[in-house]
């Protein structure tokens, strides 16, 4: 009977140890593949700060190592020994630069101590794929700025099963590779201007930023490269750093199209109580056809909405989705086309209807359209400059046109207003400043991806267009 029972103990306890033992294994494993999410990199050093990792500029990124500077970056380093170990040394280059690190999917503040210990230096920096974080930051030889801004990263895996479907230009659709850096799995920085220096850059993962949510076309989103750059990706400028903007804009897009290839699904998948979401169509929606040099293969016919049914229908659906979240949905009109400043009303039907179906269901709204138009006439023989063609907007416009966008959320009382930056300044669009003349923000190199319609280059694309040379009008 005592061996009997002595054997039954045995194996229970060889069953008990061996459920502990694999719950061990289990827990060590998950812990030990949760990816990190903050990150202390310091650059040009003869030694790194302590709690800091010291990069190369040797250091190109591997999926290995986590971190790097993207291929294509050329950074010399500059040394001088200071009393202040983060002031030590600094990378620059005579073109911009890229630096990105792995990360899980969320918003990320970013902290980067800019400067040259040997040299003035003037820094721009924008994240993924061009988002405007600071711009033209000054420093003198050998005194530092440290700037904090956050940026959002996203996926296109959504919770509840399967992920957005990203075009070809977004994704890789062979080897599921995304192509766009706001899809990919990885944080990058862009460093550019006349002399841009970074001597350290801080990331840290956090839950507690508001988020402005962004949809829309290819006049919205964020643009690769090349001569067009919209307002979504410029509007991160006129925020301060407790907000994240998630430009979920793309080229071609319309309200069906959002529905059908589950980029609302996303966006409703990532948005908490507190956030706001800016709802930016017509520009396609009003389209019954398209140029095929432009739009290989999409049948507008499929996406074309009537303005005053179907297309205010759907921004009110998309108005409730959000409020149902706990969110605040603003209404925007979509943006003036250049021809509108000799021949107003191309998308007024829409514009119209925009406004009108924010204030029949009590949400803000912005009329970025009316905007648009003063922009245009305000301009006058520089309103060529400020756009790429007759429909999407260069550097400068889309520049004004984040401006634009910022004014509307103050004009709107809404507690996201708090955050707009101070040299946002008493921006009016009948009178816009910078003028043409003052704008310097530099080109930069460009980017991975883009979407139906955009204009924008690959990675080692030429330089964009300047603002004195600027490129022949597409056909729409």
């Amino acid at each position: 009977m005592n061996h009997r029972l002595t054997k039954i103990m045995k194996t229970r306890f060889t069953r008990t140890y061996s459920l502990i033992a694999t719950l061990a294994l289990f827990v060590a494993a998950s812990l030990q593949a949760a990816p990190a999410t903050a990150f202390k990199f310091q650059f040009g050093a003869e030694k790194a700060a302590p709690g800091y990792t010291l990069v190369s500029p040797a250091s190109l990124y591997s999926a290995d190592a986590g971190y790097g500077f993207e291929p294509g970056s050329t950074v010399t380093t500059v040394t001088q020994p200071s009393d202040n170990a983060l002031q030590s040394g600094a990378v620059t280059a005579a073109q911009p630069f890229y630096f990105s690190v792995a990360v899980p999917e969320g918003n990320y503040r970013v902290t980067v101590t800019l400067g040259d210990p040997k040299a003035d230096a003037i820094t721009t920096v924008k994240a993924e794929t061009r988002r405007l974080m600071l711009e033209r930051i000054r420093t003198a030889a050998g005194k530092f700025e440290t700037r904090t801004f956050t940026v959002n990263v996203r996926t296109p895996k959504i919770s509840n099963g399967g992920e957005v479907n990203l075009d070809s230009r977004e994704m890789n659709l062979t080897t599921h590779v995304a192509i766009s850096r706001d899809w990919d799995d990885k944080l990058t920085l862009e460093f550019s201007d006349s002399h841009p220096a970074v001597a350290a850059i801080e990331i840290q993962k956090v839950d507690d930023a508001v988020t402005v949510f962004i949809t829309g076309d290819s006049t919205v989103t964020d643009q690769p490269g090349g001569s067009v750059t919209c307002w979504g990706q410029n509007v991160t400028r006129w925020f301060k750093s407790d907000v994240a903007v998630a430009n979920h804009a793309e080229s071609g897009e319309t309200l069906k199209g959002f529905l059908k290839e589950r980029r609302w699904e996303k966006l409703l998948d990532s948005v908490h109580a507190g956030d706001y979401v800016i709802i930016e169509f017509g520009c396609n929606d009003s389209k019954q056809r398209g140029p095929q040099n432009i739009y290989p293969g999409q049948d507008f016919s499929e996406t074309y909405v009537e303005a005053g049914t179907t297309y205010k229908d759907l921004l009110k659906q998309f108005a409730a989705d959000v409020q149902k979240k706990g969110a605040f949905p603003i209404i925007a009109s979509c943006s003036a086309r250049r021809q509108d400043s000799k021949k107003p009303g191309s998308l007024q039907a829409y514009a119209d209807a925009a406004i009108a179906a924010a204030k029949e269901i009590g949400v803000p709204s912005i009329d970025l359209n009316s905007m648009g138009l003063e922009l245009n006439a305000a301009l006058g023989a520089d309103v060529s400059k400020a756009y790429s063609d007759q429909t999407h907007p260069s550097e400068f416009g889309g520049y004004l046109q984040s401006k634009c966008i910022a004014l509307g959320i103050k004009q709107d009382n809404l507690p996201l207003a708090k955050y707009i930056v101070d040299d946002l300044g008493n921006f009016d669009p009948q009178h816009p400043e910078p003028t043409l003349s003052q704008f310097d923000l530099p080109p930069d190199g460009g980017g991975r991806g883009g979407g139906r319609g955009a204009r924008g280059g690959a990675a080692g694309a030429p330089a964009p267009a300047t603002l004195a040379n600027p490129p022949a009008a597409a056909p729409q």
